[in-house]
Parts: C-alpha cells; structure tokens; sequence
C-alpha cells in the first residue's frame, strides 16, 4: 500500500474519532445541564423524538448538512423533528450547535445523549414482540422478570409481530428468549431434513 493512501486512511480515522468524542462530550454537557435544570427526562424524550425522525426522514440529515440552508432554517427544522415544543434547555442547546457549526452531528448527539442517560438512571430497554397483544398484567410481570435479571429499570417496548405464529421473544441487553411458534417449528423442520 502506498504512503499517500495510508496517510489518507489514517486521516479518516482521525476525523471519525473526532467525531465520536464530540459528539459525545456535547451529549455529557447536555446531560450535565438537564440534570442541573432537572429536565432529564424531557430531554431524553426530545433526544429520542429527534434520534427517531433522522431514521424516519432519510433527506432530513442531508438538509441539516446543506450549506445553503440557514441557521434560522435549521433551526426550524430541529424544533419540527424534536416534536415541536421542545423545552428551553433543547432549544438554547440547538443554538450553541449551529453557532459552532456541529449540526452534521446532531443525530450522534442525539444518540449520545440517550447512551448516557440510560447509563445514569440505570435503565434497560427491553422489547417484546408477541404474535397477539398481551395482557398489561402479562407485559407487567415480563418486565418484572426482566428487572429482577437486570437489576436495573426497564424501558419495555411491545411490539406484535403475527408473523411468529404465537409465543412471545423477549430481547435485553444482548440476551434473546424465543419461545414463539415459529421458531419452533423451524427447530422441528431442521431436524427433519
């Protein structure tokens, strides 16, 4: 390999790490000043709002990176994509990002920012996915089972999937229960050939 192109290579890796360290030390002073302003939880709530209408809205990030755009516009956008009404902490902390022209970041923030939150309350996101809706007792001693495993609090998503036949998969940390119908049918077929 040529010197030029390894000198390249290590550039990018460089920039990306400067990236990821940015991005996350934004997202700590984020999370510093919600906890300060006892806003955590809004934020949170916004950080995800936001973090999910980057994966909805494919173009949105190629909008924010725009040059064209102004900050005025960008900033109009974020409001939108953070739900609407974000709090003034959010909207102060979307200022201090386009005043220093970090807005290409603002999706690894956001990401960042629900890393560390769940870190600091100790908060496990769980999924269920269930071929029928479940019970609220039944989802309640799921996530029971999984904070007695976890000891920790659990962000209990549901989600109904009919294409597992019935049963249920429970997904935590990097743990995954399946007991749905499929699955075992799937086993019972592959023992078969």
């Amino acid at each position: 390999m040529n010197v030029c192109w390894m000198k390249f290579l290590c550039l990018i890796k460089i920039v990306n790490m400067d990236f990821g360290l940015i991005s996350v030390r934004y997202a700590r002073a984020l999370l510093k000043a919600s906890l300060e302003a006892k806003l955590e939880d809004k934020v949170y709530a916004e950080m995800q709002t936001l973090s999910a209408s980057y994966i909805k809205v494919p173009d949105f990030r190629f909008t924010i990176d725009n040059p064209m755009f102004s900050k005025k516009r960008k900033k109009d956008l974020f409001i939108i994509a953070l739900g609407g009404d974000p709090c003034k902490l959010t909207q102060v902390f979307i200022d201090l990002v386009l005043k220093e022209e970090r807005e290409n970041m603002m999706q690894f923030i956001a990401n960042s920012y629900i890393t560390l939150y769940r870190k600091n309350k100790n908060l496990i996101r769980a999924k269920l996915l269930t071929a029928t809706a479940v019970s609220p007792s039944t989802e309640q001693r799921l996530r029971q089972l999984v904070e007695s495993k976890t000891n920790g609090n659990v962000e209990f998503e549901t989600e109904i999937k009919p294409e597992i036949l019935g049963g249920f998969i429970i997904e935590y940390d990097t743990y995954r229960m399946d007991v749905s119908v499929k699955s075992q049918l799937n086993s019972i077929l592959s023992q078969l050939k």
